[in-house]
């Protein structure tokens, strides 16, 4: 396992729910009817553009758990680069094993690298300005997988559940407003994290009198986020959030701010493509 990876028990859980859902009550019947049961084979993992590995824990527990005579080895790793026609890794052994878990993997592998690739995309873009994280915007249950591939990417994590932190949003200030919000986050959790989120530059100089930790800038232009940063005169950290794009996100990452978060990177990114091609 690296740091790119998920959870052990998490992958465990995600492949076996996967299986199940692909297998059904016969398993790959296919392969059972057209392929003899002592048949072996070799197949490569190859790579058909260039982008960003991830997913690999779960190809390989995939494996595993189908039938632990299939043999997985990867030329590459999680995070690491990869150009089109590259093959990736390798596995061998009982054929119908290899076809029967074939989609299951290839499935964790192409949308993991898509995740990977879109995430290196926005850092590049950023030019090492700012840290990009992602959101809680994940597919339900995907969330440590999707996660992991984001690191994987060259990005970071922000909230893992709504138990790592306070953050004080739009709906939150509706019903009692920023400073008696604060008031209460702060009684209720000290010692959190503390944020609140900031829709115009009246709600940030209220954040600042408060002295939260961190602003949440959402839906503001580039310029309006550096008026923001100098009202803050460097005492609270910025967060940037909110229809930041590929196209924007250097200018924000100029403007002063501490940290971008995009959604996009795990709701939005296009599938990675990845072949096994028989040896």
């Amino acid at each position: 396992m690296t740091g790119f990876d998920p959870p052990r028990s998490v992958v465990r859980q995600v492949v076996g729910n996967a299986l199940a859902e692909d297998l059904g009550i016969l398993g790959d019947i296919t392969s059972i009817a057209c392929v003899d049961e002592a048949q072996r084979a070799e197949a490569a993992f190859v790579a058909r553009a260039d982008g960003v590995l991830a997913g690999t824990a779960l190809a390989t527990e995939t494996y595993r758990q189908i039938d632990s005579a299939v043999d997985v080895r990867w030329h590459v790793h999680d995070g690491d680069p990869v150009a089109a026609g590259e093959h990736l890794g390798r596995v061998s052994g009982p054929l119908r094993a290899i076809l029967t878990g074939e989609r299951t993997a290839l499935n964790f592998m192409c949308h993991c690298s898509g995740v990977a690739t879109t995430t290196h995309r926005y850092v590049m873009a950023a030019h090492g300005k700012v840290r990009v994280f992602d959101t809680r915007k994940t597919l339900p249950g995907l969330r440590a997988v999707q996660r992991a591939a984001v690191r994987a990417g060259g990005g970071f994590n922000h909230r893992d559940s709504l138990s790592d932190a306070v953050l004080i949003k739009d709906n939150h200030l509706a019903v009692n407003g920023l400073a008696k919000s604060v008031e209460r986050a702060r009684s209720c959790w000290p010692g959190r994290l503390l944020e609140v989120e900031c829709e115009s530059l009246e709600q940030v100089v209220e954040a600042r009198d408060a002295s939260v930790d961190r602003v949440l800038l959402d839906n503001m232009t580039p310029d309006q986020v550096r008026s923001a940063v100098a009202l803050l005169e460097g005492a609270i950290q910025v967060e940037v959030s909110g229809g930041v794009t590929l196209e924007t996100i250097t200018a924000y990452a100029e403007s002063g701010a501490d940290f971008v978060s995009v959604g996009a990177l795990t709701h939005s990114a296009p599938v990675f493509d990845i072949g096994l091609d028989m040896l």
